[in-house]
């Protein structure tokens, strides 16, 4: 079945979205960063870092919305929005849940992960037509490996994220004070923008691909970014040492 052509109106609407989710990320990524380079905190590291992979895949969709998309965009697109920034930012929360050497083993696992699921997209041909002006899927791009790498590294990303700051949160509001109550909140928004991001694909039902995505991203970053700062403002309290 052939796919639809989407209206001038819209792609002028998805630029403007794409844009948007970039530029945001960016100021975002820079906010973090600050944090990180007055405290030195290893959580502010990473969601810095997965702030700026979510800035680089947003700025992807902005590159394949202006000019349309092919190979180098979607590819680009892939890898930093499906493969890299979910699990890097569960690192973050993987910082704030346990200690340091345990963390940072946790930590080198990732990157290694990351890096050979990245080399994969990277290496993989593409396959089928690009329409200009329409985000493909996945499935209509790349075989089954690339596919496989962006399934498990953003399935086992959010998981950690999402549980792991809804038993970190629990844990927090039980120990009570405001220190305590910041951290919780921190990590309920940062579980928030994970969801609000994985939801990206439900939006599609609703309006088109690139769109949704766009509209996903930059409220799951909102959430992110709130969440960081929120977080990192009560400090790190780990779940053992």
């Amino acid at each position: 079945m052939p796919r639809r052509a989407v209206p001038c109106a819209c792609v002028s609407i998805q630029i403007a979205l794409a844009s948007a989710a970039t530029l945001i990320s960016l100021g975002f990524t820079a906010t973090v960063l600050e944090r990180w380079l007055d405290r030195h905190r290893p959580q502010d590291m990473a969601w810095t870092v997965a702030l700026m992979l979510f800035s680089l895949g947003a700025g992807s969709m902005w590159l394949g919305a202006s000019v349309g998309w092919s190979a180098g965009p979607f590819r680009a697109f892939y890898i930093f929005g499906a493969v890299l920034n979910v699990p890097i930012l569960a690192l973050g929360t993987v910082y704030l849940m346990m200690s340091r050497p345990r963390a940072d083993r946790i930590a080198l696992v990732t990157v290694v992960a990351c890096a050979f699921g990245a080399g994969i997209v990277l290496m993989a041909p593409t396959t089928g037509t690009f329409i200009a002006d329409e985000l493909p899927q996945g499935s209509e791009v790349f075989g089954a490996g690339p596919r496989i790498a962006a399934a498990l590294a953003s399935s086992l990303g959010a998981l950690v994220v999402v549980g792991g700051s809804v038993w970190s949160a629990t844990r927090l509001f039980r120990t009570g004070g405001a220190s305590a109550v910041r951290g919780g909140t921190g990590n309920v928004l940062i579980a928030l923008g994970a969801v609000t991001l994985s939801l990206g694909g439900l939006l599609n039902s609703v309006v088109d691909e690139m769109t949704g995505f766009s509209i996903s991203v930059v409220i799951g970053i909102a959430l992110i970014f709130a969440g960081a700062l929120t977080a990192t403002s009560a400090g790190n309290v780990p779940a053992d040492n």
